[in-house]
Formats: structure tokens, sequence, C-alpha cells
């Protein structure tokens, strides 16, 4: 079946053997399941945070949509990344990972894996297979990738380093929250492990926060379903249910996010107070070749810098009318954010410098209002400005 049809029915088929026939799957809020013999769980449930008719319906949907045959479902995607991390990694170990990551992925690194753990980070310019395959170590056990990256929107070869990390034996973990398995599918190219924010594009709404890990290999899902149960940090039944509502509009959605991120993408490439604009779908974007080789499509996260520096860009900020001044992204609603000062405030300055995160840069996840009120409010704004 088709991407659309998966997103609609896989994971919540109707029960018509015993149970109701429901169309859409009931939220179980139970926290415990009774059963005849003792020994023998009932449908095999005992408790709700070991296994959940509602949260199990979702993992069942998000590792078709990601063409893997696990998923897991957590309570928000640090919990997801935490688990993975505490599940793959021993004392001493390293993590070669993408120079362009979520600001709370290198906060999780720092401030907990490395202090607590032991673990080593390098950090390298992914777009370059080479620097990946130079930065690795003895100790090196798995790299971490994001493409395209938060915020920069940098892309990398995920085949061309899945072959390096083979070749290693190391594992390759790919964040695909920015495209969604709607646009991109990095297990088709090599990945072992993807990694979901499922608050963003997979619920879609700004309702729910979540978190999904999709893989293949039987032995790494049975230890992290392991870690998943003795962690506890489980994805609730409500939350559940809310995200299989928000995927079964996920097609629809993207396409609509993409087509406005392109008409706003260009606007703002054209605009005299606006320096470089980040966003995979223009041509002026140094991979997007890359782009439309590895992915079929776009997504609707654009980042841009504001000419007159910090000032100026939260004189725009504060000036939108439609778009909201918020984190996160991945919702119908615009949202536009200053990463030096929200999302990526924990990076340090010199790292961020170091990357190319200016504090005159601004991410926006642009919704799917219609796209002529987003340029107005965009031209508003930026009307408001001083002068540059």
């Amino acid at each position: 079946m088709r991407f659309e049809t998966m997103a609609v029915h896989a994971g919540e088929e109707p029960d018509l053997d015993g149970g109701a026939g429901d169309v859409v799957v009931p939220i179980h809020l139970s926290s415990t399941f009774a059963r005849r013999k003792v020994d023998v769980p009932t449908r095999g449930y005992e408790y709700s945070r070991t296994g959940n008719p509602t949260r199990e319906a979702l993992e069942k949907r998000l590792a078709v949509l990601e063409e893997a045959s696990y998923g897991l479902a957590f309570a928000s995607g640090m919990a997801a990344e935490a688990t993975l991390a505490v599940s793959l990694l021993q004392a001493g170990d390293h993590i070669l990972a993408f120079d362009d990551l979520y600001g709370g992925t290198r906060r999780l690194f720092a401030r907990v894996m490395a202090p607590a753990y032991q673990i080593e980070v390098t950090y390298v310019d992914a777009r370059d297979p080479l620097k990946v395959k130079n930065a690795i170590r003895k100790n090196t056990r798995l790299i971490w990738l994001e493409s395209p990256t938060n915020p920069l929107m940098k892309i990398c070869d995920i085949a061309a380093i899945a072959g390096i990390a083979k070749e290693a034996s190391l594992l390759l973990i790919v964040d695909n929250t920015f495209l969604s398995p709607y646009f991109q599918k990095p297990l088709r190219h090599g990945a072992d492990i993807v990694v979901h924010s499922t608050t963003k594009y997979l619920n879609g709404h700004s309702d729910s926060v979540g978190g999904a890990i999709m893989l293949s290999n039987e032995s790494l899902y049975q230890r992290l379903k392991v870690n998943q149960n003795a962690m506890g940090a489980i994805l609730s039944p409500f939350d559940s249910f809310m995200v299989l509502r928000g995927i079964k509009t996920l097609a629809v959605t993207m396409r609509e996010h993409e087509r406005n991120a392109l008409r706003l993408a260009d606007y703002l490439e054209g605009h005299l107070k606006v320096g470089k604009v980040n966003y995979p779908g223009l041509r002026s974007h140094p991979q997007h070749a890359l782009a439309q080789r590895q992915a079929s499509g776009y997504g609707g996260m654009i980042s841009f810098e504001i000419k007159g520096g910090l000032e100026e860009g939260k004189r725009f900020l504060e000036n939108v009318r439609v778009f909201a001044v918020a984190e996160s992204l991945g919702g119908v609603e615009s949202l536009i954010e200053h990463p030096a000062l929200m999302t990526h405030a924990s990076v340090p300055k010199e790292v961020r410098e170091q990357i190319g995160l200016s504090d005159s840069l601004v991410r926006v996840s642009v919704g799917i209002e219609h796209i002529e009120d987003l340029i107005a409010d965009f031209d508003q704004a930026f009307g408001k400005m001083t002068q540059t």
C-alpha cells in the first residue's frame, strides 16, 4: 500500500474477532491488566509501562512508515535519544556527531553522557564523508546525524556515511524529524536506527510531546525494548492516540508545508533585509542536488540571516503577527524563533560561531496557512525594522 493509506490504517485495523470493531483505536487508560491465569498475561498485556494497546498501535504505524521492522514510542524526543545513548554506549565510548545538531542533543551529550558516563563526543562537518571517516577512533561506537540539520539545514550523504559506518562496524543513527518519513527514509540509505521527535511533524498540531525510535535489527530492538520498560520514559496512551491521529494527515500537511516553504524561501532570498537563506529546495543551496537525490521533498523548515545582527533580528521577531515566536516546529501553525537566544542557547557562543550559527540567524517552521498571509506578515515585520 502507498504511504497515504498506511498512514491512515497501519496499526489501527478494526478488531472484528472478539473486539468491538473500533475504526479508531481506543485510548487504553488502564495502568494494569487483569488475567485469568496467574502466569499468562491477557493478550500479552500486564502493565502499561511495559506495553499498552494504544501505544502498541502507534509503534506499529511508526515502524511501517519508516519501512522498519520495529517502532518504540517515548515520552519525548530527548527520552528516545537518552534511551538510545544508555542502551548502546558504555563508559569510555566515543560518539561521532554532525557539528550542527539540535541544542538539546548537544546538551544531552555534554551535560549527561560526558560527565556521568565518560562518553566522548567529536563533532565534524558531515557534509564531507571523508571528515567523518578520518574522525573515527578505536573507541568510536556510533555515528549520529541529522539531515537536514537544525538549524542550518546542512545535508549529509546518508548512504556514503552508512558505508563508512558498516566498514568500521559502527552503528549509524539518523534524526529524521525535519523531513519526516513522508519525504525521507534513512533506513533505505543504510542507517541502522532512525529517531524522531513525534512532537513535530508526526503529531503535527503542537499539542503532544513525544519521541520515537524505528529500526529493523531484532537484537537491538530487544535491548531498547527492555530499557524502554526499565527506564519508564514511555509515551502515554492519550499522547499515543494524538500522534496516531496526527499521522493520518501527515502526507497532506507535509505537501502544504513544503509548498509554502518554497514560496517563502524564494521571497526571503530576494529581500533586501535578508542575507543568506538556508533551504534545500533553493537552487542556491550548496547541496540542492543531494537533497533531490536522497529525499522526495525539501520539508517546511527554513533558516535565514537578518541583516543588522541580533537587535534587528529581535525587532523583526517581536513584530510578526501570524507567525508565533515559539520554540518547537512541525505544527500546522507557522512558528519562528531565534536559535542563539532560544533552541540553541545552551550551545556555547564560540561553538555556534564555529559551525556558522550566528546571532542574526532566524529559524522558521512554515505552517499551512495561506502563503500570501505569511508573506504579508513578514512584509509588515520587515517594515518595522530599522533601515538597513
